[in-house]
């Protein structure tokens, strides 16, 4: 099984040294990628001291609140941190590297944080918005900073259902705040320590440059030039719709990893698998069009590899040298026993996967049976979404549903929950149900997409990636009622994918739904439509995009 060569990063590196936290959780590849190709080096922290004697400390915080602070403490790393943030050394906190920075959390109540800035992080609260916050924001500044001196206006990358508030008791701290809900801090700084809610290793080019204003900065407490100085963004800030990549990636005929595309989940055509090009080359293509997220669905089992030697963990590595957006990866997300008896838990592969590059996993078969589960016995605390969630948070896990349309007579037909349709069935039925599929959709399960919905977001899902194999390769649009009717059920957002064919149907999808995102797959790799000319016609008709 052959891959495409490395895709090199700027291969100088400056004689400058930064020190990383990194505690052993989550997608901590990316960052490093993103200070390399800056030309910077890494030193890791292994112990107290390496924290003390660091010249510059980025503290990449990724999961919950509760297993970052306990992770901290086991390893003796808070007072040194406490030390070294109170001594104004400069340091940059993202994501949760800025939350922990605070008293405490409701994520976790009776788990203290850091106490270096007053007030306590809070739950985004889900009947106002959807929660988590998931996607392209933008910040208004509130006082002048080195750190976004090269910053214009443009959205970042946001993933977090928990946020701090500004009040009287932190306004000193406060740096940039964005509008999701109402109004949240988004960055802070005082001196030379700096945190950020966003991720600027996943925002393109402007969370790069970001990035780089700290790393080149010899202090950020010094002074702005006079012609930076007091430019602030007063309008409220919106989240865009997001324009997701899908790259269903298999093995072909050959034993090559190759992108393919299916006919309602038929990847074959006059007997070979299509291939529509290799994966690696697909996602940097994407990027650079301007893809908001790239999904990579693994279709293959590659039961008999190792955990290690699993091929799609190359494909993430080599995916996050020069792709800084959200990766999210699906297919296999579950317990398994490799060919040489090693037993991997869920928990397991997930971990492997976000430390090979990617932000996201996606379950689908293993959902359902977690689903058919709590029918029977509640939740146990045992399933993929449950351990996940856990320790990498919510936000981290993304459900894929596989439905199709059974149609009945009558509502009276069925214990599922029923729509009345449009779309009338073949003997002309005016209700119909979603009925959920495991294993590529070849079989068929009891129960519905709306109860499946609800079920994983009990269980800790942060995100539905919306399926329809009735639409899938059709080129007919989104199934529009269907993604209305999970919608209506969910406070988690929603990324609708199958049936794509125009830029009118993204259109159609955000204009009549409330998705979050939209995803599409084969018109993106046969160029039949291109991700720009989707967002330029979106952005036309007055929908929210990030250029």
């Amino acid at each position: 099984m052959s891959l495409e060569g490395s895709l090199e990063v700027n291969p100088e590196v400056s004689k400058n040294q930064i020190t990383l936290l990194d505690y052993g959780a989550g997608n901590i590849r990316s960052i490093r990628n993103a200070i390399r190709k800056l030309g910077y080096s890494i030193k890791d922290v292994t112990s107290p001291e390496d924290i003390l004697k660091a010249e510059k400390l980025v503290f990449p915080g990724v999961g919950s609140f509760g297993s970052a602070m306990e992770r901290l403490e086991s390893l003796g790393y808070v007072e040194a941190l406490k030390d070294y943030i109170q001594a104004n050394r400069p340091f940059l906190g993202i994501c949760l590297g800025l939350q922990v920075l605070f008293e405490g959390s409701e994520e976790a109540p009776d788990v203290k944080g850091l106490g270096i800035i007053k007030g306590t992080i809070s739950k985004f609260d889900s009947k106002k918005v959807s929660v988590p916050h998931i996607g392209w924001n933008g910040i208004r500044t509130k006082k002048d900073s080195k750190l976004f001196r090269d910053y214009k206006g443009e959205k970042l990358y946001f993933v977090h259902s928990y946020r701090a508030v500004p009040s009287k008791e932190n306004s000193d701290w406060i740096l940039a705040v964005t509008d999701y809900g109402g109004e949240f801090i988004s960055a802070v700084q005082k001196g030379n320590v700096a945190a950020v809610q966003f991720h600027p290793e996943k925002s393109g080019e402007t969370g790069l440059r970001i990035l780089k204003s700290f790393l080149e900065s010899d202090s950020l407490d010094s002074a702005l030039d006079s012609e930076l100085a007091g430019k602030y963004e007063s309008r409220k800030t919106k989240l865009a719709k997001r324009i997701v990549a899908c790259l269903d990636v298999r093995t072909n005929d050959e034993g090559d990893l190759v992108v393919t595309k299916g006919d309602k989940y038929d990847v074959r055509e006059m007997g070979r698998v299509r291939n529509l090009g290799k994966p690696v080359e697909l996602a940097r293509r994407y990027f650079e069009e301007g893809a908001d997220e790239i999904v990579f669905l693994n279709i293959t089992g590659f039961r008999d590899f190792p955990l290690k030697d699993q091929p799609m963990l190359e494909v993430l590595r080599l995916t996050s040298r020069n792709v800084f957006v959200p990766l999210t990866i699906g297919g296999g997300i579950q317990a398994y026993e490799d060919s040489d008896g090693t037993y991997y838990s869920a928990l397991d592969v997930a971990s492997e996967y976000f430390r090979s590059g990617a932000d996201k996993v996606s379950i689908g078969s293993d959902a359902v049976y977690a689903a058919e589960e709590y029918l029977k016995h509640g939740a146990t605390g045992e399933s993929s979404i449950e351990q996940t969630s856990k320790v990498y948070g919510s936000q981290a896990v993304v459900v894929s549903i596989d439905p199709k349309r059974v149609y009945v007579e009558s509502p009276d037909d069925t214990d599922h929950n029923v729509i009345k349709t449009k779309i009338p069935g073949p003997n002309g039925e005016e209700y119909c149900w979603y009925q959920c599929t495991v294993k590529g959709g070849r079989e068929e399960r009891d129960i519905d997409a709306l109860q499946l919905a609800r079920i994983v977001e009990k269980l800790g899902a942060g995100e539905i990636l919306l399926n329809c194999i009735d639409r899938d390769g059709t080129k007919l649009g989104f199934d529009i009622e269907l993604i209305n009717h999970v919608k209506s059920g969910v406070t988690i957002p929603v990324i609708a994918s199958s049936g794509a064919g125009r830029v009118e149907h993204f259109y159609e999808v955000f204009s009549e739904t409330e998705a979050e995102a939209a995803l599409a797959a084969g018109i993106f790799h046969r160029r039949e439509v291109s991700i720009r000319e989707v967002k330029d016609y979106l952005r036309q008709r007055g929908i929210e995009t990030r250029d």
